[in-house]
């Protein structure tokens, strides 16, 4: 990996534990709003993003109330998904059907999260699971067009190849 790589994960990291940190209140419970989540987005237009969303993930959830399981089950949340949705990627090329797939794959997978918080704090699984997949696709929805006009002015898979 070379430094530009590296450099830029480490922001896309830095930028997805300030923005959960600032919208820490909806960012950890049953009811969840963590917008940097739409930075998920960011492996469709090139898979090294995958390092620093994962490292964004990690470090933010060191600030969990659910301590050692938001590290475990909030980190494996983002690597089972951001994987699978990588894979797809191999036979899916429209842009546009890979984004909407990684917001269902995302929304879906929070089933992990669910489990967590049944485990780490006695929540209801299926009503937990219902509320965070809801939170997870309201803010991976939102953040396709926003990702899209993004890429537009920065052109995502560029900042990691030149």
């Amino acid at each position: 990996m070379n430094i530009k790589t590296l450099t830029v994960n480490a922001i896309i990291a830095a930028a997805y534990v300030a923005l959960s940190l600032i919208a820490a209140p909806i960012a950890f419970s049953n009811i969840q709003f963590r917008i940097p989540e739409i930075f998920n987005h960011l492996v469709i237009f090139n898979t090294k993003y995958f390092y620093g969303i994962v490292l964004g993930v990690f470090l933010t959830n060191l600030f969990s109330p659910t301590g050692m399981y938001d590290l475990t089950f909030g980190v494996a949340h983002s690597v089972l998904s951001l994987g699978f949705v990588i894979f797809l990627a191999i036979f899916i090329k429209h842009r546009l059907t890979l984004l909407v797939i990684n917001t269902i794959v995302f929304s879906f997978n929070m089933f992990i999260i669910a489990f967590q918080l049944y485990m780490a704090a006695d929540l209801p699984f299926l009503l937990t699971w219902l509320t965070t997949a809801v939170g997870e696709f309201g803010i991976m929805a939102i953040g396709i067009p926003v990702m899209i006009m993004l890429n537009k002015k920065l052109n995502f898979n560029e900042l990691m190849e030149k």
